[in-house]
Protein backbone atom coordinates (compact mmCIF):
# COMPACT_ATOMS: atom_id res chain seq x y z
CA UNK A 1 0.00 0.00 0.00
CA UNK A 2 1.48 3.38 -1.10
CA UNK A 3 1.93 6.04 1.87
CA UNK A 4 0.27 9.72 1.07
CA UNK A 5 3.77 10.70 0.09
CA UNK A 6 4.36 8.16 -2.68
CA UNK A 7 1.28 8.42 -5.02
CA UNK A 8 0.69 4.89 -6.57
CA UNK A 9 3.02 3.84 -9.11
CA UNK A 10 -0.02 2.91 -11.67
CA UNK A 11 -0.34 6.39 -12.01
CA UNK A 12 3.08 7.47 -12.42
CA UNK A 13 3.84 4.50 -14.72
CA UNK A 14 0.69 5.92 -16.98
CA UNK A 15 2.10 9.57 -16.85
CA UNK A 16 5.96 8.35 -18.35
CA UNK A 17 4.41 6.26 -20.69
CA UNK A 18 1.70 9.18 -21.75
CA UNK A 19 4.46 11.65 -21.52
CA UNK A 20 6.79 9.28 -23.93
CA UNK A 21 4.11 9.02 -26.60
CA UNK A 22 3.19 13.10 -26.04
CA UNK A 23 6.82 13.54 -26.99
CA UNK A 24 7.42 11.00 -29.76
CA UNK A 25 4.29 12.18 -31.50
CA UNK A 26 5.21 15.72 -30.72
CA UNK A 27 7.93 16.30 -33.47
CA UNK A 28 9.57 18.40 -31.70
CA UNK A 29 6.85 20.63 -30.56
CA UNK A 30 7.50 21.22 -26.71
CA UNK A 31 5.11 19.35 -24.32
CA UNK A 32 3.56 20.92 -21.48
CA UNK A 33 2.32 19.36 -18.33
CA UNK A 34 -1.20 20.55 -18.63
CA UNK A 35 -0.80 18.14 -21.55
CA UNK A 36 0.46 15.41 -19.78
CA UNK A 37 -1.81 15.65 -16.93
CA UNK A 38 -4.84 15.61 -19.39
CA UNK A 39 -3.08 12.67 -21.78
CA UNK A 40 -2.67 10.32 -18.27
CA UNK A 41 -6.14 11.24 -17.41
CA UNK A 42 -5.37 13.28 -14.03
CA UNK A 43 -5.42 16.90 -12.93
CA UNK A 44 -2.06 18.92 -13.11
CA UNK A 45 -2.33 19.19 -9.17
CA UNK A 46 -2.32 15.41 -8.83
CA UNK A 47 0.60 15.22 -11.52
CA UNK A 48 2.62 17.62 -9.60
CA UNK A 49 2.58 15.29 -6.81
CA UNK A 50 4.21 12.55 -8.56
CA UNK A 51 6.85 15.22 -10.33
CA UNK A 52 7.27 18.62 -8.90
CA UNK A 53 9.05 20.06 -11.74
CA UNK A 54 8.50 19.33 -15.53
CA UNK A 55 12.37 18.92 -15.64
CA UNK A 56 11.96 15.82 -12.92
CA UNK A 57 9.20 14.47 -15.59
CA UNK A 58 11.39 14.55 -18.90
CA UNK A 59 14.63 12.96 -17.04
CA UNK A 60 12.16 10.13 -15.32
CA UNK A 61 10.77 9.93 -18.79
CA UNK A 62 14.25 9.35 -20.05
CA UNK A 63 15.02 6.39 -17.39
CA UNK A 64 12.08 4.50 -17.61
CA UNK A 65 12.66 4.34 -21.28
CA UNK A 66 15.79 2.94 -20.54
CA UNK A 67 13.75 0.56 -17.89
CA UNK A 68 11.47 -0.56 -20.39
CA UNK A 69 13.98 -1.40 -22.87
CA UNK A 70 16.21 -2.82 -20.14
CA UNK A 71 19.11 -1.30 -20.81
CA UNK A 72 21.15 -2.82 -18.28
CA UNK A 73 20.62 -6.22 -20.75
CA UNK A 74 21.97 -4.82 -23.31
CA UNK A 75 25.25 -3.18 -21.93
CA UNK A 76 25.80 -6.52 -19.77
CA UNK A 77 27.81 -7.88 -22.86
CA UNK A 78 29.87 -5.00 -22.55
CA UNK A 79 29.82 -4.55 -19.06
CA UNK A 80 31.45 -8.38 -18.43
CA UNK A 81 34.76 -7.96 -21.38
CA UNK A 82 37.93 -8.88 -20.19
CA UNK A 83 39.56 -7.18 -22.68
CA UNK A 84 39.18 -3.68 -24.14
CA UNK A 85 38.96 -4.63 -27.62
CA UNK A 86 35.86 -6.83 -26.63
CA UNK A 87 34.47 -4.24 -24.69
CA UNK A 88 34.68 -1.72 -27.13
CA UNK A 89 33.42 -3.99 -29.91
CA UNK A 90 30.05 -4.68 -27.71
CA UNK A 91 29.41 -1.15 -26.08
CA UNK A 92 29.12 0.41 -29.85
CA UNK A 93 26.71 -2.46 -31.17
CA UNK A 94 24.62 -2.25 -27.68
CA UNK A 95 24.72 1.60 -27.91
CA UNK A 96 24.05 1.23 -31.90
CA UNK A 97 21.00 -1.17 -31.38
CA UNK A 98 19.04 1.32 -29.13
CA UNK A 99 19.06 4.30 -30.98
CA UNK A 100 15.76 3.32 -33.26
CA UNK A 101 14.46 2.33 -29.55
CA UNK A 102 15.07 6.00 -28.48
CA UNK A 103 15.04 7.87 -31.85
CA UNK A 104 11.75 9.64 -31.63
CA UNK A 105 12.39 10.81 -27.69
CA UNK A 106 16.10 11.96 -28.71
CA UNK A 107 14.88 13.86 -31.59
CA UNK A 108 11.41 15.70 -29.48
CA UNK A 109 14.25 16.54 -26.82
CA UNK A 110 16.89 17.88 -29.72
CA UNK A 111 14.32 20.05 -31.57
CA UNK A 112 13.22 21.70 -28.08
CA UNK A 113 16.43 21.92 -26.64
CA UNK A 114 17.43 25.11 -27.98
CA UNK A 115 13.79 26.88 -26.48
CA UNK A 116 13.80 24.65 -23.56
CA UNK A 117 15.60 24.14 -20.65
CA UNK A 118 13.87 21.06 -19.06
CA UNK A 119 14.20 19.28 -22.75
CA UNK A 120 18.09 20.32 -22.86
CA UNK A 121 18.64 18.96 -19.46
CA UNK A 122 16.42 15.50 -19.90
CA UNK A 123 18.67 14.71 -23.54
CA UNK A 124 21.68 15.91 -21.51
CA UNK A 125 21.29 13.72 -18.76
CA UNK A 126 21.07 10.77 -21.56
CA UNK A 127 23.85 12.03 -23.24
CA UNK A 128 26.43 12.07 -20.25
CA UNK A 129 25.42 8.64 -19.61
CA UNK A 130 26.26 7.76 -23.18
CA UNK A 131 29.74 9.97 -22.44
CA UNK A 132 30.44 7.48 -19.46
CA UNK A 133 30.22 4.11 -21.27
CA UNK A 134 32.35 5.84 -24.09
CA UNK A 135 34.98 6.71 -21.36
CA UNK A 136 34.60 2.97 -19.63
CA UNK A 137 35.26 1.30 -23.01
CA UNK A 138 38.22 3.88 -23.57
CA UNK A 139 39.40 3.09 -20.11
CA UNK A 140 39.48 -1.13 -20.61
CA UNK A 141 41.48 0.13 -24.10
CA UNK A 142 44.07 2.04 -22.44
CA UNK A 143 44.70 -0.63 -19.47
CA UNK A 144 45.33 -3.20 -22.35
CA UNK A 145 47.66 -0.79 -24.07
CA UNK A 146 45.59 -0.92 -26.88
CA UNK A 147 44.74 2.61 -27.17
CA UNK A 148 46.65 4.95 -29.65
CA UNK A 149 49.19 6.86 -28.10
CA UNK A 150 48.22 9.59 -30.09
CA UNK A 151 45.05 9.98 -28.01
CA UNK A 152 44.27 11.00 -24.43
CA UNK A 153 41.70 8.88 -22.48
CA UNK A 154 39.22 11.97 -23.18
CA UNK A 155 40.15 12.83 -26.71
CA UNK A 156 39.43 9.42 -27.35
CA UNK A 157 36.36 9.57 -25.11
CA UNK A 158 34.62 12.73 -27.18
CA UNK A 159 35.58 11.13 -30.46
CA UNK A 160 33.88 7.70 -29.73
CA UNK A 161 30.88 9.88 -27.74
CA UNK A 162 30.70 11.70 -31.09
CA UNK A 163 30.99 8.76 -33.45
CA UNK A 164 27.66 7.36 -31.48
CA UNK A 165 25.56 10.67 -31.87
CA UNK A 166 22.12 10.25 -32.89
CA UNK A 167 22.20 12.47 -35.71
CA UNK A 168 25.10 9.97 -37.40
CA UNK A 169 22.51 7.08 -37.44
CA UNK A 170 19.04 9.37 -38.59
CA UNK A 171 21.76 10.73 -41.70
CA UNK A 172 23.01 6.80 -42.04
CA UNK A 173 20.24 4.73 -41.66
CA UNK A 174 17.00 7.14 -42.30
CA UNK A 175 18.72 9.59 -44.80
CA UNK A 176 20.96 7.23 -46.67
CA UNK A 177 19.15 4.07 -46.22
CA UNK A 178 21.38 1.51 -44.58
CA UNK A 179 20.70 -1.06 -43.27
CA UNK A 180 21.20 -1.51 -39.39
CA UNK A 181 23.46 -4.11 -39.57
CA UNK A 182 25.66 -2.04 -41.94
CA UNK A 183 25.58 0.64 -39.34
CA UNK A 184 26.46 -1.17 -36.59
CA UNK A 185 29.66 -2.53 -38.02
CA UNK A 186 31.09 0.51 -39.68
CA UNK A 187 30.59 2.04 -36.39
CA UNK A 188 32.23 -0.77 -34.36
CA UNK A 189 35.20 -0.72 -37.63
CA UNK A 190 35.40 3.16 -37.76
CA UNK A 191 35.85 2.57 -33.52
CA UNK A 192 38.89 0.49 -33.49
CA UNK A 193 40.28 2.72 -36.61
CA UNK A 194 40.23 5.45 -34.68
CA UNK A 195 41.37 4.82 -31.82
CA UNK A 196 43.35 1.71 -31.49
CA UNK A 197 46.97 0.66 -32.23
CA UNK A 198 46.22 -2.53 -34.14
CA UNK A 199 42.36 -2.11 -35.17
CA UNK A 200 42.34 -6.05 -36.85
Amino acid sequence: MSSPSSPPADTRTRILQETWRLLEQGAGKPVRMSDIAKAAGISRQALYLHFPGRTDLLVATTRYLDEVKDVDARLAASRAATRGLDRLDAFVAAWSDYIPEIAGVGRALIAMRDSDAEARAAWDGRMQALREGCAAAVAALARDGDLLPALTEDEATDLLWTLLALHNWEQLVRGCGWSQARFVGTMQRLARQALVVRPD
